[in-house]
């Protein structure tokens, strides 16, 4: 996983509207709201805003039309796999509506922008990990899992039990192994893909 090195800013005018898009590296929802009150201006048209906290997900249109800024400022974040982070995009009206379709490109357009500027570093090592458990092992795993922030990437039963994807920070790997082991009697497999 991927955030920011530090904040970082861009600005631009499209079609007569002021775009200011802010962006920093937040750890809860709690630096979110500072983050947020420390850059949105309450003279602005719309302060709109995105955040990908500890693979959660939010984000806000702040009066434009639905999905037309927030979802838009996200899709940036998710596809450049960054996590724990926050981009606040601005807008002064100038007069001219953009449409739906110019909505979306100016508040993305201004987030990629806003991103490109950042310095990006490596958040934590993370693998993907196949388990397979016996049905009666089955909370057992879970509760490992969340013990160690494991991500379910994939969940099935087949006629053997809890088949698993998961993905999790490398360094937790051998805790969470040597935990499913001692919980199992060495009944659970847990395997790196």
């Amino acid at each position: 996983m991927l955030t920011l090195s530090g904040p970082a800013s861009f600005e631009e005018s499209i079609r007569k509207s002021r775009f200011i898009a802010h962006a920093s590296c937040v750890t809860s929802q709690a630096e979110s709201l500072d983050f947020f009150e420390s850059v949105a201006d309450p003279q602005a048209s719309h302060n709109c805003w995105a955040w990908r906290i500890n693979f959660q997900i939010r984000s806000n249109d702040d009066r434009e039309p639905s999905g037309t800024a927030g979802r838009p400022i996200l899709g940036v974040i998710e596809g450049r796999n960054l996590e724990n982070v926050m981009v606040v995009v601005t807008r002064h009206f100038g007069g001219i509506k953009l449409g739906v379709g110019g909505l979306i490109r100016a508040y993305s357009g201004t987030a990629a922008k806003c991103l490109d500027r950042a310095g990006v570093i490596e958040l934590f090592p993370m693998g993907e990990y196949l388990i397979r458990a016996g049905f009666e092992w089955t909370s057992s795993v879970h509760g490992l899992l969340q013990q160690y922030s494991a991500q379910k990437l994939e969940e099935h039963y087949d006629k053997n039990g809890l088949v698993l994807t998961i993905r999790c920070r490398e360094s937790d790997y051998g805790k969470l192994a040597a935990g499913l082991r001692d919980a199992s009697r060495g009944q659970v497999e847990i395997n790196k893909l």
